[in-house]
C-alpha cells in the first residue's frame, strides 16, 4: 500500500472473524452517495489468465454450465464437437465471451449498470461497437455534461497514476474492473475494483498494458482500453456539450 494505486481502491480495513472464518473488510464505497448510479466496466482484451491457458491444455476440464451460457446466447457458437459433447473448457468459453463483446477490439466492456431508481441492466454481453457505447453512457450518465466533464478528469487521473505505478507495471492485471459511482448532487467516483487475476510479473520483466496480447507476452491491455474508454466519455461530453449550445 505504498504504491500509488492506493488512493485508486477501496481501503482496506482489518480483518474481522466470523463463524470461524477470516474476511477482509473493505469500504463501502458507495457512503457516501446519495442514491447512486453504479457501472461496472471490465478492463483488458482478456479475462484469462495465461496461466489458465496452460491448465486448460494439460489437463482440460469440460464445463457443461459455460456451454449452457454460451448457446442461451448464441447456438451457432460452439463447434459440432462442442455441441456433441454438451460441454466447454472454461479458456474456451472466455474467449468466445470476450471476442463476442467490445473486450477484444476496445479493451473494455460493460458488465452492468445500476441506476439511481435501483433498476439495473447486464444485458451488455454482445455489445460490441463504439457507437453502442457511447449510447450506454449517454444513458449511463444521464445526458448530464457535468457529470460526463467529471469522469473524464477521473479517468485521465487514473491514467496517470498507473502509469506512475511500479505496482501496475509489474503486474498481470486481468479481469479487474473499474467501478464508476455517480448520484444526482453530481458527485463522482470512480476505483480499481476486483483482483482475483491480478498476478505478479518475474523476472524484472514489465508491461505497458498497451501493446497487443500474444501469448508468454503476458500483456493485458488494460491500458489500451482505459484510452478508448477516454476516447468515448470524451465523445459524450463534446456531443453533450454540442446539444446544449
Amino acid at each position: 500500500m505504498a504504491d500509488p494505486l492506493k488512493d485508486l481502491v477501496p481501503e482496506y480495513r482489518g480483518n474481522v472473524e466470523k463463524n470461524g472464518e477470516t474476511y477482509i473488510q473493505l469500504q463501502d464505497l458507495l457512503a457516501s452517495f446519495c442514491q447512486p448510479c453504479v457501472m461496472d466496466v471490465k478492463m483488458g482484451v482478456r479475462t484469462y489468465l495465461e496461466a489458465e491457458l496452460e491448465k486448460a491444455r494439460k489437463s482440460p476440464t469440460l464445463r457443461k454450465d459455460m456451454y449452457q451460457k454460451m448457446v442461451e446466447v448464441d447456438s451457432n457458437a460452439p463447434t459440432q464437437a462442442e455441441h456433441e459433447q454438451r460441454a466447454v473448457t472454461k479458456p474456451r468459453y472466455m474467449q468466445w465471451r470476450d471476442q463476442m463483446s467490445s473486450s477484444t477490439e476496445l479493451g473494455f466492456r460493460v458488465e452492468g449498470i445500476k441506476k439511481t431508481d435501483g433498476s439495473s441492466t447486464k444485458d451488455f454481453k454482445k455489445t460490441k461497437s463504439r457507437g453502442n457505447i457511447v449510447d450506454i453512457i449517454l444513458s449511463f450518465v444521464a445526458n448530464n455534461e457535468t457529470i460526463a466533464t467529471k469522469y473524464v478528469k477521473k479517468l485521465k487521473e487514473i491514467m496517470a497514476v498507473q502509469e506512475s505505478s511500479d505496482f501496475f507495471r509489474t503486474h498481470e492485471v486481468v479481469g479487474s474492473s473499474l467501478l464508476f459511482v455517480h448520484d444526482a448532487e453530481e458527485n463522482v467516483g470512480v476505483w480499481m475494483i476486483d483482483f482475483g487475476k491480478t498476478e505478479p510479473l518475474s523476472d524484472d520483466k514489465t508491461l505497458d498494458h498497451r501493446s497487443e496480447w500474444q501469448e508468454g507476452n503476458r500483456e493485458d491491455g488494460y491500458l489500451f482500453g482505459l484510452d478508448n474508454l477516454i476516447s468515448i466519455f470524451e465523445e459524450v461530453h463534446t456531443s453533450l456539450c454540442s446539444s446544449s449550445v
